[in-house]
């Protein structure tokens, strides 16, 4: 299952994700940005263990499923780039904030700003086509929360 995803990730022109896949894609970005600062504690997994029930309406057992898979998944993933192209195309512009607002709350759930987090969080959002300012407005919509 892995590696056909992966394979599909990895095109140079790769094609749009069905669902399930893209569903996959995201959570596995959001595990990829709570790793990005080198560490993945139990409130950053909780923080994408209630965003996959909430987006996807899952129930426990389904969204741990999910981010179980979607760690592994990002553990094998390609670069950030090729990757998150691959959600792009999976995701209508109109919901990409919502993303970029998921990812900042995983990125702030331990308080703390990291440089290899907001690297990856700029990076990120310009492969989404989201703006440095609607970014930035997006952190500071979470961290009010």
């Amino acid at each position: 299952m892995f590696a056909d995803l992966i394979s599909r990730l990895t095109q140079s022109e790769p094609d749009s994700l069905p669902d399930r896949d893209a569903r996959l894609a995201l959570t596995a970005l959001l595990v990829r940005i709570a790793r990005s600062d080198g560490r993945y504690d139990t409130a950053e997994r909780g923080r994408i263990l209630r965003i996959a029930r909430a987006r996807y309406a899952l129930d426990a057992p389904g969204a741990e499923d999910l981010v179980t898979q979607a760690e592994t998944l990002e553990a094998q993933a390609p670069d950030t780039v090729r990757f998150t192209r691959s959600i792009k195309d999976a995701i209508p512009l109109s919901e990409r904030i919502g993303v970029i607002e998921a990812l900042w709350s995983v990125a702030l759930e331990d308080g703390e700003r990291d440089s290899e987090e907001d690297a990856i969080m700029r990076l990120v959002a310009s492969l989404l086509g989201i703006t440095d300012q609607d970014s930035n407005a997006a952190r500071l919509r979470v961290a009010e929360r």
